[in-house]
């Protein structure tokens, strides 16, 4: 792969069975995108679908819609969508708020379900930063409890009887690399503890199975992969055996059991839908919707089989014409999600350089290069352009 030409990579790209779904997508002439795992792009079904429910549901049906056109069952309905992405039941996830706000809920509902005694949350060092946060907020509000992190590599031996919970990103933001899901959370049971997988950077991307893994719970964003739009509301997992018990933090009328009854006191709804809280952001829901409707519709295998080849060819071309460049993900596919990090002294000038010149990545600080590999419109001839910008830039 290091030494294919352009011809090769489009080549390549005609014989790619996930070619047509570039034409789903709004991108502008000129540029190469490789940020999906930051923003996802614009699907063309999203204006269309978006002025619907502004123009006829919103502008004609007005407060009927929210049972003529299922408005109040739109969390539930994308949900449901989402968990065949990851592995879940139908009835297992619902689309609210933020991941942040998702979050909380969960390790609240996650720390009443566990003993008193039990006040530790485990988390990985310098994974992404608003998940420390958000625990560390929670710790601030129970004097009691101790958020403790700890090197990927310590994971395992760092739970023990005083762990409620091991919170983890199944894809680390910066350098890209995966947990074992199913061996970890294999382990936080092992000692009475459970397990919370953000999947910010996993759904949409690379194959999950929540299920297979024994996953708790897990929370995850809308608008990286999944296509729906900036501020995208987020998604929460809850397994089905721990729905009776969980409670969230935050209650609101329409997770309670009755919430056309205004009722003066609460009771949560059964099941996982108990983690709503306010009305539900239903533009934002029918923009995510879009967005989640065109992963249903890729093959899930076929995706992550040209995620790797996209890799692959990225690492070899990068090694063969950029060698000032580190690749700091992991090499193996199972290793890894679905964007590729390049260490580099100066690697903010590099990145601003490279969107100047079209080729839109990312930075984080203080010497990461980042590109999102996203199939369903990334084509080979875009990564080898992109290399070839990119030598021109940093030198051989």
């Amino acid at each position: 792969m290091a030494n294919i030409t352009l011809a090769e990579a489009r080549r390549w790209d005609k014989q790619d069975s996930l070619r047509d779904f570039r034409a789903a997508f709004r991108l502008p002439p000129g540029v190469i995108y490789l940020d999906g795992n930051s923003l996802g792009p614009l699907p063309r079904a999203t204006p269309s679908g978006l002025d619907a429910v502004v123009r006829q549901e919103w502008g004609n049906g007005l407060i009927r819609s929210w049972q003529d056109a299922g408005w109040i069952d739109a969390p539930r309905r994308v949900g449901g969508k989402i968990a065949r992405l990851i592995g879940a039941a139908e009835d297992e996830v619902v689309v609210a708020d933020s991941t942040s706000v998702n979050l909380f809920k969960l390790l609240a509902a996650a720390l009443r379900l566990r003993p008193k005694a039990r006040r530790k949350i485990l988390i990985e060092a310098g994974g992404f930063p608003t998940d420390r946060h958000v625990a560390d907020g929670l710790a601030a509000l129970l004097p009691d409890l101790e958020v403790v992190a700890v090197e990927a590599s310590a994971l395992a031996e760092s739970l023990d009887a005083a762990t409620s919970v091991l919170l983890l990103c199944d894809v680390h933001y910066r350098s890209g690399a995966r947990h074992d899901m199913a061996a970890l959370t294999r382990a936080a049971h092992a000692v009475g503890a459970l397990a919370i997988w953000d999947l910010s950077h996993s759904a949409g991307a690379v194959p999950v199975d929540l299920h297979a893994a024994g996953a708790d719970m897990a929370v995850g964003c809308g608008y990286k992969y999944l296509n729906g739009g900036p501020g995208a509301p987020a998604f929460l997992f809850v397994a089905r055996h721990l729905q009776a018990h969980a409670r969230s933090p935050l209650q609101g009328w329409i997770g309670h059991a009755a919430p056309f009854g205004f009722s003066e006191f609460y009771a949560p709804a059964d099941g996982v839908v108990r983690f709503l809280a306010g009305t539900p952001g239903v533009l934002g829901l029918a923009a995510l919707e879009c967005g989640v409707d065109l992963m249903l519709v890729a093959d899930a295998a076929a995706v992550w089989e040209k995620s790797a080849r996209l890799f692959d060819l990225f690492a070899l071309r990068v090694a063969a014409r950029c060698r000032a460049l580190r690749l700091l993900t992991p090499a193996h596919a199972r290793q890894r999600g679905s964007h590729i990090a390049f260490q580099h002294e100066a690697a903010e000038a590099t990145m601003a350089a490279l969107i100047a010149a079209g080729v839109i990545g990312d930075f984080r600080p203080p010497d990461l290069l980042r590109f999102g590999l996203t199939p369903l419109y990334t084509r080979y001839q875009d990564i080898w352009r992109a290399v070839e910008v990119m030598a021109g830039i940093v030198g051989q």
